[in-house]
């Protein structure tokens, strides 16, 4: 169902619900309800000079949340969609309600799947990351990085133990995996 001005039917009639649900419709009376003026569709109210925007042509297909009828008037495309990571995306945006956890878990996905293959094209590339001075690790050493991580009143004291496990984890990882294969490969060849 998507989203407009209008709003949907209710599954039950308002006698029904009150019938079925004490106190239900205490706040039917908009003189009740503080936010009652701002309820109120009023398009004119906006003080607006026109009805409704030039639309920007769309030269490619775009992702779209399924609760919108439309895409707005104007829309980024400066990051198209590609690769695995974007057909993760297209899915999400595809098959599942803003309001569920799979779509941003997905869009998630995407995310990580997006910054893999981000590594591996920088690997193949002639000036390849450098994790150990991206990340500011040398900093630590260098810049007073132990006093500050004891400081006193700091939100990330309790998980600081974690951080040396995200940052290296996925390196160390792919490391032991590179050289896995590199002896399964010898063993094969010998």
């Amino acid at each position: 169902m998507t989203y407009t001005a209008d709003h949907p039917p209710l599954p039950e009639t308002p006698d029904q619900l009150r019938a079925r649900i004490p106190g239900w419709g205490a706040d039917l009376d908009p003189a009740d309800r503080p936010s009652y003026p701002r309820e109120r569709f009023d398009p004119g109210a906006s003080g607006a000079r026109w009805d409704f925007p030039e639309r920007q042509p769309e030269l490619a297909a775009r992702e779209r949340s399924i609760e919108h009828g439309m895409l707005p008037p104007v829309f980024g495309t400066a990051q198209p969609l590609h690769g695995v990571s974007g057909a993760i995306r297209r899915h999400a945006y595809r098959r599942y309600s803003e309001a569920r956890s799979a779509h941003w878990l997905l869009l998630i996905a995407a995310d990580r799947v997006d910054t893999a293959g981000a590594r591996v094209r920088s690997l193949a590339s002639a000036r390849p990351d450098d994790p150990v001075t991206e990340t500011g690790v040398l900093g630590e050493a260098r810049r007073h990085g132990w006093a500050s991580r004891a400081g006193q009143h700091r939100a990330d004291v309790h998980h600081q133990w974690l951080d040396p496990v995200l940052v290296a984890g996925p390196w160390l990882a792919a490391g032991a995996l590179g050289w896995a294969a590199v002896r399964v490969v010898r063993r094969r060849r010998g």
